[in-house]
C-alpha cells in the first residue's frame, strides 16, 4: 500500500508546475491520566473524578487520550503507579486523594517535563500545582437542611484532617443556625473507603440516636444503612438517590470538570503553570442539590436562597454573628470576624454542639 502511495506522489508531481509541500505530521494527542484512590463505583469521590475525566475527553476530543488506574492505595502503592504512568509517557498525571501529595512530589522531581495536578494536597513543585475544593460550603447548607428536619446528627468521617474538620464544623454550625440545641456526633475510621466499616459506624451513630447522617468517606454505605433503617443522609461527592431514595436529604456535589478540562488545555496550550486553586460554589465546584421527597419545599428554597448568597460573598460558613466556640468552651471565632483562609486551612478544632472529641 505504501509503495503504491509513493508512486502516486511522484506522478501527480510531474504534472504540477509547483512542489506542494508535504503536510504536517498530524501531532501526537496528549497523554493524560487519573489515579484513584478507591475503586469506580456508581458514585461517591472516584466516580466524580472519573466523570470530569470523561469531560476531559468529550470537551477535547482527539486531541486527547485519557487513562486511569483505581483502587491504589496511599503510599508506595501510589508511587509506584505514578511513577509508571509518567515512564508512559503521560504528560499531565492527576493524583486526587490528600495522601498522594508526597508519593506526587516524590515522583515529580524525576520527571520535570510531566505536570503533576495534586487534588486536595498543598506542597506545589515548578511542575506540580494543588487544587482543592471548599467542602465547607455545601456542608454548611447540608447542615441548614438536616437542621431543619432534625436535632440529633451523626457523622462518619475518615481522617481528622483540616478538610474533614471543616466539614463537621461547618455541618455543625449550619444545623445550630436554624436548630440552636442539634448536637453532632462522629466516628473515624482512619480510613477513607472501607463500606462495611462505614456501615458499621452508621448503624453505631442510628443507635446512639442519630436522626440524620452525614459523611466524609468514599462509598454508598453510609446511604444505605440510613434507607435501611428509614432515617435520613445528605449525600457526599454525588447524588446517591439511587440507592437511598427516601433517606437522601440533599447531595453536596463535587464538579471537576471544568477545572480538569482547563487544565489539560493549558498543558496543550504551552500555558500550564504550577498554581493554587481553592474554589467553592462561586467557582461551580461544589453545588448542593438532588433534594429527596422528604424535605419541605420551604427548607428546599432556604437552602439555595443561601447558597446564592454563599456565591454572591453574602454568606460565609465561618462568619461570626455571636462568639463561636469549640466543644470545649473556647473562642475560636470572635463576633464579627470570620476565619481566614489560612485559619480554616490549619483548622484544628470541633465546634460547639460536637460531642465527640478529635482522635488523640
Amino acid at each position: 500500500m505504501y509503495k503504491n502511495l509513493a508512486a502516486t506522489l511522484v506522478a501527480a508531481c510531474c504534472f504540477s508546475p509547483v512542489f506542494a509541500q508535504s503536510p504536517a505530521p498530524a501531532q501526537a494527542p496528549l497523554k493524560a491520566a487519573f489515579v484513584y484512590v478507591a475503586p469506580l463505583t456508581d458514585a461517591g469521590w472516584v466516580r466524580q473524578h472519573d466523570e470530569a475525566r470523561k469531560a476531559v475527553q468529550a470537551a477535547l476530543g482527539n486531541q486527547v487520550t485519557t487513562t486511569y488506574v483505581e483502587n491504589v492505595a496511599e503510599g508506595p502503592d501510589a508511587e509506584r503507579v505514578i511513577r509508571d504512568l509518567a515512564q508512559q509517557g503521560h504528560q499531565i498525571i492527576f493524583t486526587p486523594s490528600f495522601g498522594y501529595m508526597e508519593p506526587t512530589l516524590k515522583v515529580a522531581a524525576s520527571f520535570p517535563n510531566v505536570k503533576f495536578e495534586s487534588v486536595t494536597g498543598y506542597k506545589t513543585a515548578a511542575n506540580v500545582a494543588v487544587s482543592n475544593a471548599r467542602y465547607y460550603e455545601g456542608r454548611y447548607l447540608a447542615g441548614v437542611a438536616a437542621g431543619r428536619l432534625a436535632s440529633k446528627a451523626g457523622y462518619v468521617a475518615g481522617f481528622p484532617i483540616p478538610e474533614v474538620l471543616q466539614g463537621i464544623n461547618a455541618f455543625t454550625l449550619g444545623m445550630r443556625s436554624v436548630n440552636p440545641k442539634a448536637e453532632l456526633r462522629v466516628v473515624f475510621l482512619g480510613e477513607w473507603f472501607n463500606p462495611p466499616r462505614e456501615r458499621d459506624a452508621a448503624m453505631t451513630l442510628m443507635n446512639q440516636g442519630a436522626e440524620v447522617l452525614a459523611f466524609h468517606t468514599g462509598s454508598t454505605a453510609v446511604m444505605v444503612a440510613a434507607q435501611e433503617r428509614g432515617k435520613l443522609a445528605v449525600a457526599y461527592h454525588s447524588d446517591m438517590r439511587k440507592v437511598a431514595p427516601d433517606a437522601q436529604v440533599a447531595a453536596v456535589t463535587h464538579l471537576w470538570g471544568d477545572y480538569y478540562t482547563r487544565r489539560v488545555k493549558a498543558v496543550l496550550d504551552g500555558t500550564w503553570k504550577s498554581e493554587r486553586v481553592w474554589g467553592g460554589v462561586k467557582d461551580g465546584m461544589i453545588r448542593v442539590d438532588h433534594f429527596g421527597p422528604k424535605v419541605p419545599a420551604a427548607v428546599r428554597e432556604e437552602v439555595l436562597a443561601r447558597q446564592k448568597d454563599i456565591a454572591a460573598g453574602k454568606l460565609h460558613p465561618f462568619a461570626a454573628r455571636i462568639d463561636v466556640k469549640d466543644n470545649e468552651g473556647r473562642v475560636v471565632i470572635a463576633k464579627g470576624q470570620t476565619l481566614t483562609d489560612e485559619a480554616i486551612l490549619n483548622m484544628n478544632w470541633l465546634a460547639e454542639g460536637v460531642l465527640s472529641k478529635l482522635p488523640k
